[in-house]
């Protein structure tokens, strides 16, 4: 069954591109990774996908319900942590939370010591004294504590520290074996390579793949280093599937696509002092789609 369902979706903003023609799924109990860069759209389409904003054309469903039919409905069941936090800077954290539980048919207070404690996070101060990193876990915290079905984070862990970062993470695992469905958007490719199945890359407002995090990295790429005994001329690897070339005296590394066969009998032609294969990382497969 999929928790998020979105066709077409387009939003122009006047005559300047939001996001055009965006079509993914998330499946229930899935982390999924949506990435790219700032501004390819990805803060876009989630508030378009919670109708914050309208689309242009196109729909969205969650929980098989449209999003703007049955928005407030809906809502009931998803955390949210935006981008970027505001909050009543006079308040003190623990009322806000309160005002914020307020909201659901549920008693919260058990879920928001426990939520504070993992975050490190002290209800007394009020949110003007509060660091950047500090806001950030106000607002995870405000996402998680109804323990929503639906987990949807844009960019979330701008402004954690790494040990803040690591403890997140784990949360977020928790609460999908919970069963929770959880939707992360982010720039950061390691972050999404950790927790995601499958992953959504977006480039100036239009969906470029999905794929399983897993295909991405294996099988279809492959990462060459080789080391020879003369300067090899960069224009021997002008064959298709070859991408990221770096020449460094004799060494040259780049990113292959395609039949190793194909890659190795060309190797064979040279003559070569060391040869290097490995898996590329996310960021440098990330970068092919963006050549």
């Amino acid at each position: 069954m999929n928790v998020i369902e979105i066709n077409h979706l387009t939003k122009m903003y006047g005559n300047a591109r939001g996001i055009t023609d965006i079509s993914f799924n998330v499946e229930q109990g899935e982390i999924f990774g949506f990435i790219g860069p700032n501004g390819a759209g990805k803060s876009t389409t989630i508030r378009t996908l919670l109708s914050l904003i309208y689309p242009t054309s196109g729909s969205a469903k969650i929980f098989g319900k449209d999003c703007i039919q049955f928005g407030p409905e809906i809502k009931k069941e998803i955390g949210y942590l935006p981008s970027e936090v505001f909050y009543y800077d006079n308040m003190k954290v623990k009322d806000l939370l309160k005002y914020s539980a307020s909201f659901y048919k549920k008693d919260c207070n058990k879920r928001i010591k426990e939520l504070a404690e993992i975050m490190d996070l002290d209800l007394n101060k009020k949110i003007d004294d509060l660091s950047l990193g500090n806001k950030k876990k106000v607002g995870i915290v405000l996402g998680l504590l109804h323990e929503p079905k639906l987990i949807i984070l844009d960019e979330p862990t701008s402004g954690l520290d790494p040990l803040m970062q690591q403890r997140f993470f784990e949360l977020l695992e928790e609460e999908n074996r919970k069963g929770a469905t959880i939707l992360f958007s982010s720039h950061i490719l390691s972050e999404v390579q950790r927790l995601c199945n499958r992953v959504a890359i977006i480039k100036e407002g239009k969906i470029i793949t999905v794929e399983k995090i897993s295909t991405l990295k294996e099988n279809t790429y492959k990462k060459f280093k080789v080391e020879s005994k003369k300067k090899i001329d960069p224009l021997s690897f002008t064959i298709s599937g070859v991408t990221n070339l770096v020449t460094n005296g004799n060494i040259t590394s780049f990113i292959f696509r395609g039949d190793l066969n194909l890659m190795l009998k060309k190797l064979s032609e040279m003559e070569l002092t060391n040869l290097w294969i490995e898996e590329p990382d996310l960021e440098e497969i990330f970068m092919h789609y963006y050549e």
